[in-house]
C-alpha cells in the first residue's frame, strides 16, 4: 500500500514474518483460544500496538493496529479475531477512556497474550437499538450499583471482564464489569456458527468503583463512540484478511486441480472469477485503510460516513468472495474442516457483529442527509 510510511511497512512485515507461524495449526482451533499464537505476538512485540506502552502496547496508531490484524487473520483467522479484539475494541477503550487504576488492572495481561477483555452492548430486548438499552448504573448510599443483563457477548469463558455499555441518571454511558464479581450470574452460553461461545449474563447489584467508569455523560460517551468507529474498521480489515485466505485457497486450487485435460486456472471462467475476487478484496482493503488515514484516538476520529461504508462494504465483500472460493473448489470446499468451510462461517458473522448490515445503511443515510457529499478536499 503506496500510503505506509516506513515504519508503517516494516512493521507489517515483522507481522507477517511471526504470522506465517501460525499457519500450520490454522483451522484448527474450532472454538478455543490461540493462546500460544497470542503470547508469540506479545514476545515479538507486536500485540496490541496500539495500546499505550506503559502497559504493555507500543503506543502507534490504529492504522498499525489494522496491519497487524491483517497479515494475522490472513494466515490464521482465529487468531486474527483476537488480535482485532484486543487490539481495537475493548482494551482499547479503557486505554482511551480508563483511570490510571483501571488500566493497571487489565491491561497488561492482555497486552501479555494472557488475558481477555470482552465488549458488552447488546441486551435481549435492545439489540441494535442502543438507546434501548436497560442495563443501568444508579447511585445508591453513595455508591454506584448496576442492574441489568447483556447478551451475545463473546470471549466471556477465557475473560476477564466486559467493558459494559450501560444507562446512567444523565444518559449513555460505558464501565468495566469484572466477571468474578459475586453479582455477575452467566444465564446461558451458545455456540455461535463460527464455533465460538456467546454468553448471556445477568448483573444484580453490583458495585462499580468510580474507577471502573470509562465515560459518563453526554460529551463523554461521544468520545466512547470514536472506538466504536475504530472497531467498524478494524471488523472491515479483518474481514478482508478472511476475503484474501479464501483468494489465496482458490488460487492455489485452480493451478492444481485440471480437467479436460488442462488446468482449471487456465478457463477463461475461472480466471474471471479470480480477477473479480481480486477486485472486491482490493477495493474493500483501500476503502478501509482510507477510512483510517489520519485518524489517531483522541486527535481524529474516523468518520462515522466512511467508517460504515467500509465496515458494510468489506462484510459483504468476504462473504461473496469466501463464496466463490468455495464454488471454484467445490464438493471439497463444502465439506465440514475444509478451511473454506471454515471461512464462510466466520465470514457470515461480520454481516451481524460490529452492527449489523442495516444499522450501517441507517448510519450513511443519516449522515448523507445532514452533511451531504463528502468535499473533494475532505478525501
Amino acid at each position: 500500500m503506496a500510503t505506509l510510511t516506513t515504519a508503517q511497512r516494516e512493521f507489517a512485515e515483522r507481522a507477517e514474518s511471526v504470522a506465517a507461524e501460525f499457519a500450520a495449526d490454522a483451522y484448527t482451533w474450532h472454538g478455543d483460544v490461540p493462546w500460544e499464537n497470542l503470547e508469540r505476538l506479545a514476545e515479538a512485540d507486536l500485540y496490541c500496538p496500539s495500546v499505550s506502552e506503559e502497559y504493555g502496547g507500543r503506543g502507534l496508531s490504529d492504522l498499525t493496529a489494522m496491519l497487524l490484524t491483517e497479515a494475522v487473520g490472513r494466515e490464521c483467522p482465529d487468531t486474527g479475531w483476537f488480535t482485532y479484539m484486543q487490539s481495537m475494541v475493548a482494551p482499547r477503550a479503557i486505554d482511551l477512556f480508563g483511570s490510571e487504576s483501571v488500566k493497571e488492572e487489565f491491561l497488561p495481561a492482555v497486552t501479555a497474550g494472557e488475558s481477555f477483555v470482552s465488549i458488552a452492548i447488546s441486551e435481549p430486548e435492545a439489540g441494535s437499538d442502543v438507546g434501548s438499552m436497560t442495563t443501568e448504573v444508579a447511585e445508591e448510599d453513595g455508591e454506584l450499583v448496576c442492574n441489568g443483563e447483556k447478551t451475545w457477548v463473546g470471549g466471556v469463558p477465557f475473560g476477564d471482564a466486559a467493558v459494559t455499555w450501560v444507562r446512567f441518571p444523565e444518559g449513555l454511558g460505558s464501565v468495566v464489569i469484572p466477571y468474578d464479581d459475586p453479582g455477575v450470574e452467566i444465564e446461558e452460553v451458545y455456540t455461535n456458527m463460527a464455533g465460538y461461545s456467546q454468553t448471556h449474563f445477568t448483573i444484580d447489584d453490583v458495585v462499580v468503583p468510580e474507577t471502573h467508569v470509562l465515560t459518563r455523560g453526554e460529551e463523554a460517551f461521544k468520545e466512547q463512540l470514536v472506538s466504536l468507529n475504530w472497531e467498524r474498521l478494524g471488523s472491515s480489515i479483518l474481514t478482508v484478511a478472511w476475503a484474501e485466505a479464501a483468494l489465496e485457497r482458490a488460487l492455489s486450487y485452480a493451478s492444481e486441480r485440471e480437467q479436460f485435460g488442462q488446468s482449471i486456472n487456465d478457463f477463461q471462467g475461472i480466471e474471471w472469477k479470480l480477477a473479480e475476487m481480486y477486485r472486491q478484496v482490493e477495493t474493500a482493503a483501500s476503502l478501509a485503510y482510507a477510512s483510517a488515514t489520519g485518524a489517531e484516538g483522541h486527535e481524529r476520529a474516523p468518520p462515522r460516513l466512511q467508517t460504515s461504508t467500509a465496515k458494510l462494504h468489506c462484510s459483504q465483500v468476504a462473504e461473496d468472495v469466501v463464496s466463490e472460493a468455495v464454488q471454484i473448489v467445490g464438493a471439497r470446499a463444502y465439506q465440514q474442516g475444509h478451511p473454506l468451510e471454515h471461512l464462510y462461517r466466520f465470514a457470515r458473522s461480520r454481516r451481524i457483529a460490529a452492527g449489523t448490515d442495516e444499522m450501517q445503511l441507517n448510519t450513511i443515510a443519516r449522515a448523507l442527509k445532514e452533511r451531504g457529499l463528502p468535499a473533494v478536499s475532505e478525501r
